[in-house]
């Protein structure tokens, strides 16, 4: 079973030695799951969730705006797999031709599906092996906002 799930935001993970990591960060059934993302991913994300607009378009403006023009339309994402302490992702497509739906699924990072479902508004969906693989409880974050004069 797949559970629908939101972006929580993108954030710092700071590891012991000092290094900082990009994730963002997925909520479903009052559960948490980070996913490491590297620096571009998570200024494109969090470009699109504040509603920005670079002046050349990014990669995934650009992969949506070719999928869109091909007669395709983003169904959903899904977050499918946890291997090795990788996540694996899923972006389902339909393409329309002559009036008739027909399905895709590609494999992905699941840092662009996210980022590609940010732009379309689809669904973003955890399967139930990644969510009882990855998931945890609130209380295993410090979290904090990014502010203006920084983190807060």
């Amino acid at each position: 079973m797949d559970h629908e799930a939101e972006i929580r935001g993108i954030g710092i993970s700071w590891c012991e030695s000092g290094m900082a990591t990009p994730v963002v960060l997925l909520t479903a059934k009052d559960r948490y799951v980070p996913i490491f993302i590297s620096p571009d991913q998570a200024q494109s994300i969090q470009f699109e969730l504040q509603g920005e607009r670079s002046t050349r378009p990014l990669t995934h403006d650009l992969l949506l705006e070719i999928i869109t023009e091909l007669g395709g339309a983003l169904d959903k994402i899904i977050v499918d797999d946890l291997s090795g302490g990788t996540f694996y992702a899923k972006i389902h497509l339909q393409r329309y031709t002559d009036g008739k739906s027909h399905p895709f699924a590609f494999d992905a990072r699941p840092s662009d599906a996210i980022a590609l479902a940010v732009r379309a508004d689809c669904p973003i969906l955890l399967s139930e092996s990644v969510l009882d693989a990855a998931g945890q409880s609130i209380g295993d974050f410090i979290l904090q906002e990014f502010g203006s004069t920084g983190w807060e």
